[in-house]
């Protein structure tokens, strides 16, 4: 149950319905979502809304869906079931068109049965024979006209109709020309039709001097139109088959009418199935155009929205590049009622519609712009108490009007309700309007409804003190700019700040300060401590944030420390091994190399030249350990040939080479800044200044490196390539830097789409490589990635 009547336009629902509408590709779509409604049962609901979310997931992954041909035929297809009747070309045009469509659609679905379940479920109903879609493919060509051969009979006639046509236009010519020779035509003049038939025109002074049958003249009287009496029979045999043309075609399409009949059950389920299709199409493409997810539901009275934005203000503020403060409502078992206060124009209203739109959009299974994670159940009833609702036809004021909202409220209202009521208690004497809601709010508490509440009176906010299911909540107001945050905080009453809007609305201070004396000082005092301890909770919870940051910092360092002390450990315990089994190794060899020079004295006896010998080859051995191990000590170089650029400009058909890699390749075409080059079997494109022209020397050289085994720079490449790059903390000449060998590596390794993480921040990192990657051809796109995975922190590059 909804109340009042005029539910959706008082929250903007009837203008979410019109998007919806506008967003289907026929009628048919448009005719199911003016028949969507508000729903409370917890399955159907469900079941819309995964279907929906389906239908996003198939239009984000870029498979090919049918988009086109969604063809209302049921106005003509309901002619077919007189006996007699046919459908005319253009009809059977439209029905083959939108065949195709449905055959299409159930093809997708019967392929991703697995992937799209749900979705699947509505293509089981559908039992259409393609043999209707073939019959009539035969019988009409692309242009949806009747092909030539639909019948013998019909090619025939048609054969004839063409060679007669020809003769006619032959002699016809002949006579116009002998006329024209003749001067009895006028200038620029042409053969023409006039009834069907082939005429000539003719000055008027001159119509007796050609012999045949006037059909038409000028609107000046100037020129006539003669059937010459050459053509006269040439004319009427073209007309006769041309009748005779018509029967057949209305005997082909009577045939044809007659297989479409017999199928006219299954069409109406099919024709069903494409305005569902169409309209579920719709709702997923308004869904990602307000970036709206599916939430977790559950079967109970439960709201919990987690960065909630008014959908109808995030389509209105996106036009003029404004974002919407999103929105954290709760409702619970435990605290099933909201009071919201604070200031006028603060966002009060606002986000007591938005909770009443996106549970209503909900149970109309429309997916709502909420964060995944959000939870949200179901409710029986959904009333609503906003704006002026004055009534001069049953001479109802305001306030009664809001008093008779109320009295339903009560009468309807059960413990499944939801109620939404703005400004509780105004439109009345404010101590007897503030009393009266606060009666009517005991009674709501009484019945376990949920609701959420705006109000400036403090005894409805002092109401939550001594109800435990009960919840204040402020909208955050900067006192210093006297400015509203339209931020929602829950758990404290809020002040409306009159008299400070007041005074910097120009209002003269004496006047202030008399309000002040008005109200009491014991008043004033409580709205400034009221105020006083928000903004402390706000400064604590700045604070405990930046701590929070500080924590991450540290325990990302703390295990970065780890990890590198780990390695370096690790590293330690390696060389220790290494160093061990190689003194080892020369320990063993040098006590080899003592015996054999004992041995070798011994044999000798001594000898004098023996044994400096002997002493000799120890020395050389001692210099070989030592010179082993100065080299190990020497850190390692990489040896590369490195070649002089060749002089002049680069041309095509040059060979080049990306500057600091190996990779040779030849320029195929240039551009103003980029060159189109050929690396291996690979094209790719390329900025001129990274590119250095390669002398034909050079390219030999390299040439039989590469054949000899000498370069693995590609391979090293595309091994060590990621297709992340991250360049958050670098200077933006870092930056642009790395994008720039990034990117042409991306480029030479063929990769389509690569990533940039530069961080959310300012954004001022990100505008900078956007724009410097902009300048290129070869960038095809720019985005952000997904919100769940990062957002406008990362970009997603796509290269061509």
């Amino acid at each position: 149950m909804i109340l009042p009547v005029d539910f959706e336009q008082r929250i903007g629902f009837d203008k979410i319905r019109t998007h919806i509408k506008e967003a289907c590709i026929s009628t048919l779509g448009q005719q199911v979502a003016d028949k969507m409604a508000f729903l409370s049962d917890f399955d159907k609901v469900k079941h819309l809304l995964i279907q929906t979310d389906e239908f996003k997931d198939i239009l984000q992954s870029g498979e090919y869906f049918p988009s086109g041909n969604y063809i209302d035929v049921s106005h003509f297809l309901k002619r077919t079931k007189v006996g007699n009747t046919f459908l005319t070309e253009e009809e059977f045009f439209d029905l083959k068109l939108s065949l195709k469509t449905i055959l299409e659609c159930i093809s997708f679905f019967d392929e991703f049965e697995e992937e799209y379940p749900t979705l699947f479920q509505l293509r089981k109903a559908v039992n259409l024979d393609e043999s209707l879609y073939q019959a009539i493919d035969e019988k009409i060509d692309e242009r949806g006209d009747l092909r030539n051969n639909a019948s013998r009979e019909l090619q025939e006639i048609r054969t004839k109709i063409f060679r007669v046509q020809a003769q006619l236009r032959k002699t016809t010519e002949q006579v116009y020309r002998q006329a024209s020779q003749n001067g009895f035509t006028p200038e620029d003049a042409s053969v023409t039709i006039r009834d069907g038939r082939l005429v000539i025109p003719v000055l008027a002074e001159y119509k007796r001097r050609i012999k045949g049958f006037v059909h038409d003249q000028s609107a000046t009287g100037q020129t006539v139109y003669i059937e010459p009496s050459e053509a006269l029979e040439m004319n009427n045999e073209v007309r006769e088959l041309q009748y005779e043309e018509r029967r057949e075609i209305i005997r082909i399409l009577t045939a044809l009418t007659n297989k479409v009949r017999p199928q006219l059950p299954y069409l109406e389920k099919a024709y069903k199935f494409l305005g569902i299709v169409d309209f579920i199409r719709a709702k997923a493409r308004f869904s990602m155009s307000i970036e709206a997810y599916m939430p977790l539901l559950e079967n109970k009275r439960v709201l919990d929205y987690k960065k909630a934005e008014h959908p109808l203000l995030k389509i209105s503020l996106s036009e003029s590049g404004k974002k919407v403060v999103p929105l954290n409502i709760r409702l619970t078992a435990d605290k099933r009622i909201l009071i919201i206060s604070g200031p006028n124009a603060g966002g009060k209203s606002v986000a007591l519609k938005s909770v009443g739109l996106l549970q209503y959009m909900l149970q109309c299974g429309i997916l709502i712009p909420v964060q995944p994670e959000s939870t949200c159940g179901i409710f029986q009833r959904i009333f609503i108490d906003i704006g002026d609702q004055q009534s001069i036809e049953n001479d109802l004021s305001t306030y009664s009007s809001h008093l008779q909202n109320m009295k339903n409220f009560l009468n309807k209202g059960n413990k499944q309700t939801l109620f939404l009521i703005d400004e509780f208690g105004t439109g009345t004497e404010p101590r007897f309007g503030g009393a009266i809601a606060e009666s009517i709010l005991e009674r709501l508490y009484a019945m376990k409804a949920f609701g959420v509440i705006t109000t400036h009176y403090d005894n409805i906010k002092n109401f939550a003190v001594g109800h435990p299911n009960v919840e204040n909540g402020a909208m955050k107001f900067d006192q210093r700019h006297l400015e509203p945050l339209y931020e929602l905080e829950m758990g404290k009453p809020g002040s409306s700040f009159a008299l400070e809007v007041a005074e910097k609305m120009g209002i003269p201070h004496e006047l202030i300060e008399a309000a002040k004396g008005k109200i009491g000082e014991e008043r004033v005092n409580y709205d400034r401590l009221l105020n006083d301890l928000g903004k402390e909770k706000r400064q604590l919870e700045q604070k405990t944030k930046e701590i929070a940051q500080k924590e991450l910092t540290l325990e990302k360092s703390a295990k970065e420390y780890q990890e590198l002390n780990s390695f370096i450990n690790e590293q330690k315990k390696s060389i220790i091994v290494e160093a061990k089994q190689q003194a080892k190794s020369i320990l063993k060899e040098a006590n080899k190399r003592v015996e054999q020079a004992i041995r070798e004295i011994k044999e000798s006896q001594a000898d004098k030249a023996k044994t400096q010998q002997a002493r000799e080859q120890l020395k050389q051995f001692e210099a070989k350990v030592e010179l082993s191990a100065q080299e190990k000590n020497k850190p390692k170089v990489a040896q590369k040939d490195s070649y002089q650029p060749a002089k002049g400009d680069i041309k095509v058909g040059d060979f080049v080479q990306i500057k600091g890699q190996g990779t040779i390749g030849e320029v195929l075409s240039l551009g103003n800044k980029e060159a189109e080059i050929m690396l291996g079997d690979l094209k790719s494109k390329v900025k001129l200044n990274r590119l250095e022209r390669m002398s034909k020397n050079a390219v030999k050289k390299e040439h039989k490196r590469s054949i000899s085994g000498g370069s693995t720079g590609m391979i090293e490449r595309s091994t060590n390539f990621r297709q992340q790059l991250d360049v958050r903390g670098q200077r933006a000449e870092e930056a642009i830097s790395s994008v720039d060998k990034f990117i042409d590596d991306a480029m030479v390794l063929g990769y389509h789409e690569v990533s940039i993480l530069h961080g959310r921040g300012d954004g001022i990192l990100r505008k900078f490589i956007r724009d410097y990657l902009r300048q290129y051809n070869y960038v095809k796109a720019l985005k952000n990635e997904h919100e769940e995975r990062g957002g406008d922190g990362i970009t997603l590059v796509t290269l061509d």
